[in-house]
């Protein structure tokens, strides 16, 4: 069984203009620059519908032993109606140094909420991005 969530041709910019308020956009515009940087990658959305969208960079192909497979960014976020979520796909398990230093966040497996840039340290927010990026090259290099 592939994963349902799939890139498609719809437009970053036209993601990023139906964010609101303008604070939000202009954080996840930022958050976006930060992710280009560090990955040299240009983003894609992923997911069938614009709002409901994530924007992701890079791309690698995973098989599980139970036979599930599929493809699926290795950086990304999404604005979500109560937080920015971001995204690295080794999950967070291995940044407990980082995270106690980020400021203020909550916690998925794979996915990091934040109310606002204004709340975390953007500097070690890049930390963050670039460990995740270079732990899903070492377990699927490019």
């Amino acid at each position: 069984m592939a994963n349902k969530t799939q890139p498609n041709d719809l437009k970053v910019a036209d993601y990023l203009n139906q964010i609101s308020p303008e604070s939000r956009q202009a954080d996840c515009r930022k958050i976006l620059e930060m992710m280009r940087d560090i990955s040299g990658w240009e983003p894609r959305i992923w997911g069938s519908k614009l709002a409901n969208g994530i924007v992701g960079f890079g791309d690698y192909h995973y098989k599980y032993d139970s036979g599930r497979e599929g493809d699926f960014f290795r950086l990304g976020f999404a604005n979500r109606v109560q937080n920015i979520s971001i995204y690295i796909m080794p999950g967070y398990q291995d940044f407990e140094d980082e995270l106690a230093r980020l400021g203020k966040h909550k916690m998925g497996k794979s996915c990091l909420y934040i109310k606002r840039l204004s709340d975390i340290d953007e500097g070690v927010l890049r930390d963050i991005m670039k460990k995740g990026l270079r732990l899903m090259a070492e377990k699927y290099p490019l």
